[in-house]
């Protein structure tokens, strides 16, 4: 019973840990979490970049590099030029078919547009706030596939509270090996019943952790 109890406080203190910093994954990395279109197309292209394969900081730096090019927003990047694009990834760092990655978030910032004015707010409301069918409506967008829709969900679930628990792929290979559990289900329990926004900074604090293969020094 001893055991049980130590090893269920070590847990907590490493959530507290993790957690403490008040921060998710896309805030650590300078991107702001609002509940405003500009800052929720800017989250949904940077999970778009994080889901292609190579070096994740390359995709932060395409992520930023968007917005830096005057292209904060889907319609200005839906009025931006397919050559401006290829060549601001390019400069930004990335590798493989730049040119098929430059049409297709082209073709993303338009059909933002085209289908819901260029705010994905619009996209919660059409689908009645229902988690199941946001989903439905995220991945029926160019590029956005279902590990997509997990990286932009989690983020957003401080704001979009109906869709928690999320966890991606990364952060629960992260909880399993720091002994948090197995499911986003079981981070919810440990970041508070009801605590999105919490159970956002745990989660994306985990992703962090094996992204940047942090587990000794968490562990310590």
């Amino acid at each position: 019973m001893t055991s049980v109890i130590a090893r269920t406080e070590d847990r907590k203190r490493l959530v507290r840990r993790l957690a403490g910093g008040g921060r998710g994954f896309a805030e650590q990395y300078g991107f702001r979490v609002t509940n405003n279109p500009s800052s929720l197309f800017q989250l949904l292209c940077l999970a778009v970049l994080l889901a292609r394969r190579g070096d994740f900081r390359r995709a932060l730096d395409a992520a930023h590099a968007l917005p830096d090019s005057g292209w904060d927003s889907a319609a200005r990047l839906a009025r931006s030029l397919h050559a401006d694009r290829v060549r601001v990834l390019r400069e930004a760092g990335q590798r493989g078919d730049v040119d098929a990655l430059a049409d297709l978030l082209g073709d993303l910032a338009r059909t933002v547009v085209e289908r819901y004015r260029g705010d994905l707010r619009r996209l919660r409301a059409t689908a009645g706030h229902d988690p199941a069918r946001e989903r439905a409506l995220l991945t029926a967008l160019p590029g956005v596939d279902a590990q997509v829709a997990d990286l932009f969900l989690r983020e957003t679930q401080a704001l979009w509270r109906e869709v928690a628990p999320v966890a991606d792929r990364r952060a629960l290979v992260a909880a399993r090996r720091l002994g948090l559990g197995r499911s986003a289900d079981d981070l919810a329990e440990l970041a508070g019943s009801g605590e999105s926004e919490r159970l956002a900074w745990l989660v994306g604090a985990l992703a962090r952790v094996d992204l940047e293969q942090r587990y000794a020094e968490v562990s310590r």
